[in-house]
C-alpha cells in the first residue's frame, strides 16, 4: 500500500464486479480508498483505515490496527438486524443509514454482493433499482 487508505487488489477485484455490474454505475477514487456510485450517490466505500489517519472510522470499527473497511446504505429495516450480530459490521458516527462492515479472510462475499445490491436500491432511482430486482431475503431464524 502506498497511500493512507489504499485497498488491497484482492478486495477491489472482489467488489469491482459487483458494483459496477448495477445498471448505470460508476468507479472512482474517494477521498481516501474507492467508491462506487450511482449517478452522484456513494452506495459503497472501500478504504484501509489507519487509526492516525482515519479516526473516526477507527473509533466507529473500535480497532487501533489498520483495518480493511466497507461502508454503504441499508433500508432502515435491515440496520438493527446487521448491527445486532456484532462483528463485522458496526454503526459509523454519520448518516442514519450507513453501515460499516470489516473485511477480512472471514468476508462472506456473497452476503457482501446482496448487500452491495441493496445499497445500490437505496440510492438508485426506482427505475434502476427494479431493474435490479428485488434483493434476496437473508437467511435466518424463521
Amino acid at each position: 500500500m502506498t497511500d493512507p487508505g489504499d485497498v488491497p487488489p484482492e478486495i477491489l477485484d472482489r467488489l469491482r464486479p459487483v458494483c459496477l455490474g448495477l445498471p448505470e454505475t460508476y468507479e472512482e477514487p474517494a477521498w481516501v480508498g474507492t467508491r462506487w456510485r450511482i449517478r452522484k450517490r456513494t452506495f459503497a466505500h472501500v478504504l484501509t483505515v489507519d487509526p492516525d489517519h482515519q479516526a473516526a472510522y477507527a473509533r466507529a470499527a473500535a480497532t487501533d490496527e489498520p483495518i480493511c473497511v466497507l461502508t454503504f446504505r441499508s433500508p432502515g429495516d435491515e440496520i438493527a438486524g446487521l448491527l445486532a450480530g456484532g462483528p463485522p459490521f458496526f454503526k459509523p458516527g454519520w448518516g442514519a443509514d450507513v453501515v460499516g462492515m470489516v473485511l477480512d479472510d472471514g468476508t462472506d462475499w456473497d452476503e457482501v454482493a446482496e448487500l452491495m445490491t441493496e445499497s445500490y436500491c437505496v440510492l438508485a432511482p426506482k427505475k434502476l433499482a427494479a431493474r435490479v430486482g428485488p434483493p434476496l431475503s437473508r437467511p435466518g431464524p424463521h
